[in-house]
């Protein structure tokens, strides 16, 4: 891997200051965040009334799924983009990209890095805070909620339920660039990778619990759903906060995520090399 952590980070900062700095559409985002998630929540909490403990979750746990769903739902880039990577290729400035001595693909994972942190921290966080006041929320606030099933009172397990969402978010995050990378690559020879897009979009929708938790699909659906990676960017992070997955299907969860990360990785990588081995510049 050519180039320093120390680049990457500065690549991540800027990208982060970036999106930031817009700052009327950040804040119509959250706005519209918190709306759709109240929206949401009472849809779904009828649905609940009527049949209590439907997959799994109680009328609380139903409401802080839906939230957290509003707060992963644009750093995790569930609608696609976030890579403005086939832009570069439609207008040739891709071919400084490549001159950079540094590695390609992990160059546009440090900047989608900083995009999906400001989105996670700023449209994130003011649907949950709204969302607390609103309803009941269940928060990994003592042992009954923790997701860990190993430490044995108070803070530790706050702490080792935290840590674990942060750590499924992250690879969580993983899984969806490694996707929309691949996407964004096939623009070195579609030109315009939006049809594929819009595809990553429906999948993403149906099958990562964005929409309804993948628990009350049925059998093979469901089966099906929770083994490909959509499920690893909001299904199984939810699920690690709720403390719906404990022991083993708690690891088997987290190592599904690191599982699917490492292999979409390494697929763009191989075919960023294959992209990247000749280029033609439309015009040129």
């Amino acid at each position: 891997m050519r180039g320093s952590v120390a680049t990457y980070l500065t690549v991540a900062r800027c990208s982060a200051r970036r999106y930031a700095g817009y700052r009327a559409a950040t804040a119509a985002g959250a706005f519209t965040n918190t709306v759709f998630g109240i929206i949401r929540a009472y849809v779904l909490l009828q649905v609940w009334h009527q049949q209590p403990g439907l997959g799994g979750y109680d009328a609380s746990g139903v409401v802080t799924f839906v939230f957290l769903g509003q707060a992963l739902i644009t750093s995790m880039a569930l609608f696609g983009g976030g890579i403005d990577l086939p832009e570069r290729v439609r207008s040739g400035a891709v071919t400084m990209d490549m001159a950079r001595p540094v590695s390609f693909q992990t160059w546009w994972l440090a900047d989608d890095g900083g995009r999906a942190a400001v989105q996670l921290i700023i449209r994130g966080v003011p649907p949950m805070a709204v969302a607390a006041l609103l309803f009941d929320l269940r928060l990994p606030t003592s042992v009954g909620t923790t997701s860990t099933g190993m430490a044995s009172a108070g803070i530790g397990g706050v702490i080792g339920t935290w840590g674990l969402f942060a750590v499924s978010v992250a690879l969580g995050f993983l899984v969806s660039f490694g996707l929309r990378y691949l996407i964004a690559l096939t623009s070195f020879w579609l030109l315009d990778q939006r049809g594929l897009e819009s595809a990553y979009t429906l999948c993403a929708v149906f099958l990562s619990g964005i929409s309804v938790p993948l628990t009350i699909m049925p059998g093979a659906l469901r089966g099906l759903a929770e083994a490909l990676p959509f499920a690893a960017m909001m299904q199984i992070p939810a699920d690690v906060f709720l403390g719906n997955r404990t022991g083993a299907s708690l690891f088997a969860a987290i190592a599904l995520q690191a599982g699917w990360a490492a292999v979409l990785l390494a697929s763009g990588r191989a075919l960023t090399a294959r992209a990247t081995r000749k280029l033609v510049i439309q015009g040129g």
